[in-house]
């Protein structure tokens, strides 16, 4: 699977990263006549929620052709014949995920370079083409909605917010590729700052405001306060101004509160998701089991941007 970009390769020091809730990650030292690489292999089941490994690394691609900081890609291949399950294998970056980790590491001048680096990345992100990859168009309330319908629950909260959504969405802006997921935890920072943009499996095409938006809700701040409304690293205003200035869409602010209510919600939906595969058996983990639990701190987040709205 290796030989087609690498020619003859010999894998040495594979090791587990991480046994994430949907996907498996890995790294190891790859020998070839040139060198060697440390390379990284994701690797997991198909799913109706995640892209396929193909369609990610195509994505991916099509980012980095934009400027995007991520990993170069290696190989990618939806089928389990070599594996056992669809994988992907992309170059291995340094650097830290671990948001306490990074906020530990962080000054106001290195907070505030981080926080324009993110908004560079996603303005390129966005700037990429989406057509002709098989990407498909996502819309959040069709989407959100079906999943939890599909459990067979909700919350009084919840449904004031579909409600509230419905009402009051502003009009569409123009398509482009979203990464679905951009958030701290997903991003890899160095000493320079955002060294790549992780985590893609959730990629389609949909608004800018999407990503935008998500990356500003109080879950991803890891306890930050509101001043530092955008990723714990600053203010929403400075985000998005950073944005714009990096060539990203102009924002508008109104329909940014919109998307953030959208992207609160998705949490609040996600968490008894997950949640809901540890109760019907279908993945038993104490982790999963965990993040339900949080159902009630979107609630109560929703509850605050209704009201102020």
């Amino acid at each position: 699977m290796l030989a087609p970009a690498l020619g003859d390769v010999t894998v040495t020091d594979l090791r587990v990263l991480t046994g994430g809730a949907s996907r498996a990650t890995w790294a190891f030292d790859a020998h070839t006549a040139s060198g060697v690489r440390a390379l990284i292999l994701r690797t997991g089941p198909p799913d109706d929620v995640h892209a396929g490994m193909e369609l990610e690394a195509a994505a991916l691609r099509r980012a980095a052709a934009t400027g995007a900081p991520v990993p170069e890609i290696i190989a990618a291949d939806n089928s389990p014949a070599a594996l056992g399950n669809p994988f992907l294998i992309c170059e291995f970056i340094g650097g830290e995920t671990i948001v306490p980790k990074i906020a530990r590491t962080l000054d106001d001048t290195s907070r505030a370079r981080l926080l324009r680096q993110c908004a560079q990345a996603l303005a390129a992100i966005h700037r990429a083409d989406p057509a002709g990859i098989g990407l498909v168009a996502s819309d959040p309330l069709h989407e959100w909605r079906h999943r939890l319908d599909e459990m067979g629950d909700t919350t009084a909260t919840f449904e004031w917010a579909f409600r509230w959504l419905e009402l009051h969405r502003p009009p569409a802006t123009p398509p482009v590729l979203v990464h679905g997921d951009f958030r701290m935890g997903n991003l890899i920072v160095d000493d320079t700052g955002l060294a790549a943009v992780l985590d893609w499996e959730l990629t389609h095409i949909g608004e800018a405001l999407d990503d935008l938006a998500w990356f500003c809700i109080r879950a991803w701040r890891f306890g930050a306060p509101a001043s530092r409304g955008a990723g714990g690293l600053g203010s929403i205003e400075d985000f998005v101004t950073a944005y714009e200035e990096a060539g990203g869409t102009p924002v508008d602010r109104v329909a940014l509160r919109w998307w953030l209510v959208a992207a609160t919600l998705r949490w609040g939906v996600i968490c008894r998701y997950q949640y809901e595969r540890h109760r019907s058996g279908l993945t038993r983990s104490v982790e999963l089991a965990a993040i339900g639990r949080r159902v009630c701190e979107t609630e109560y987040d929703l509850l605050n941007l209704l009201e102020a709205s």
